[in-house]
């Protein structure tokens, strides 16, 4: 089964406001691009993977998204909010791909390795709709929806418990923490960085967390 990944990703200059501890207005915008440049050139590395829809309206993020290979759809026709915005581009996905499978992932994944992402997709293709939880076994960092099956997105706060209720298997394969380490704080941050993040998060993330244990 090869998979349709669709990535939300809302204007930079509102992204990662909880990182304000580690980075000033200024900086946070392009730490956000460097977390979803990361995410989109790992998941389009992954041989599950068929192709990437990013949503979004920010045109630099288009642009830059766009330049790595993955098409982009604008979110001002999803109706306001994430789980719209997924809702929607998993229909445009649908649209181009009739009978394919879709997946939402968090554009925040700078650790992403294509292999470990593959291990989830293999496993979500074993269930109509599935889910991975977050590092912190709170929110979602991946839903899954197989051929047929509607993505039914709720993402957001408790989101893990949210698609644990709406009927998506929760899916704990091994090895897979790069899939599971999004980043919202600081703490996030050292610990994506532990894992090992992509080229141009780690750029940013020196002059950040120079010194950082």
């Amino acid at each position: 089964m090869h998979w349709t990944l669709v990535i939300p990703l809302k204007p930079l200059a509102r992204a990662k406001s909880r990182l304000s501890d580690a980075a000033s207005d200024g900086l946070r915008p392009g730490l956000a691009l460097a977390f979803a440049q990361d995410t989109v050139a790992a998941v389009l590395a992954c041989p599950e993977v068929r192709d990437v829809a990013v949503v979004t309206d920010d045109a630099l993020a288009a642009r830059e998204l766009g330049a790595l290979g993955a098409r982009v759809v604008p979110e001002a026709t999803s109706g306001g909010g994430l789980n719209a915005a997924l809702a929607h581009g998993a229909s445009v996905a649908r649209r181009a791909r009739p009978g394919g499978a879709v997946a939402a992932l968090n554009a925040d994944l700078p650790a992403l390795r294509p292999a470990e992402l593959a291990r989830v997709l293999e496993a979500a293709a074993e269930f109509p709709r599935a889910f991975l939880p977050d590092a912190a076994g709170i929110g979602t960092t991946l839903l899954a929806a197989s051929p047929g099956r509607e993505l039914r997105p709720e993402f957001g706060e408790d989101s893990r418990a949210r698609h644990a209720a709406s009927g998506a298997v929760e899916l704990l394969p091994a090895d897979v923490d790069s899939v599971r380490q999004d980043v919202d704080t600081a703490a996030d941050l050292r610990a994506a960085l532990a894992l090992g993040v992509g080229p141009r998060t780690a750029v940013l993330a020196a002059l950040l967390l120079p010194a950082g244990p």
